[in-house]
């Protein structure tokens, strides 16, 4: 793909600097038992060629999209999609990152976390059809960050979601675009996406949580 240049904003909060990095999936406990692999790398490959596909095809050919991965994993996942989508349309997708810490409703309840990175496409988002990329989608409070993250940014004429999985549970009125699988969860199952470019390979495990 091209190169793009990229202009990079910062959270309105900038000015704390969290001690420590802690990144906190919308899966809730990470500690699982008996993990077992509900998705492995040929499935997480062949989902993201059909999403792809369905925003070319909602967004007639995709000529004003915009990619915002949701770090972490969400941003490896957006660069995917972005590759997908050029060998579909032989067009260059603009894909960045939006970072959505300081934006979380639950940031006084969890330690201090190191801030990612928000990397927002030369052209901007105003106008544009910005799709979010996540993981998982849970209780769709990380989503609703997002929103106004983004509201600090630009004025897009649209925004969608992909994900890659979604467990249910939803506490917010939000829902995905585009959805690699729907997995029914229990509340006491976890959901963990790894990655090759963060994890060394691509998996979703399905596990339950372990007491404290």
């Amino acid at each position: 793909m091209d190169t793009q240049h990229t202009q990079h904003t910062q959270n309105p909060q900038d000015k704390q600097k969290p001690q420590e990095s802690q990144d906190i999936p919308e899966t809730g406990d990470s500690r699982a038992s008996d993990a077992r692999p509900v998705l492995e790398a040929p499935d997480i490959a062949r989902v993201l060629t059909r999403i792809a596909h369905e925003i070319v095809e909602r967004a007639k050919g995709a000529e004003d999209v915009v990619l915002l991965g949701i770090p972490t994993r969400g941003v490896f996942l957006g660069r995917r999609l972005a590759e997908k989508l050029a060998e579909i349309t032989g067009r260059t997708v603009p894909v960045g990152s939006l970072d959505i810490t300081m934006y979380r409703d639950d940031l006084r309840m969890h330690p201090p976390r190191a801030l990612a990175r928000t990397e927002i496409p030369g052209d901007g988002i105003d106008g544009r059809l910005v799709v979010l990329v996540d993981d998982v989608l849970f209780s769709g409070r990380t989503i609703r960050a997002a929103l106004d993250a983004l509201n600090d940014i630009g004025r897009p004429r649209a925004v969608q979601l992909a994900v890659l999985v979604d467990r249910g549970h939803r506490e917010l009125p939000i829902r995905a675009d585009y959805v690699g699988k729907n997995l029914p969860t229990s509340l006491r199952e976890t959901v963990k996406v790894l990655l090759a470019e963060e994890d060394g390979r691509d998996t979703v495990l399905l596990g339950v949580k372990q007491n404290p």
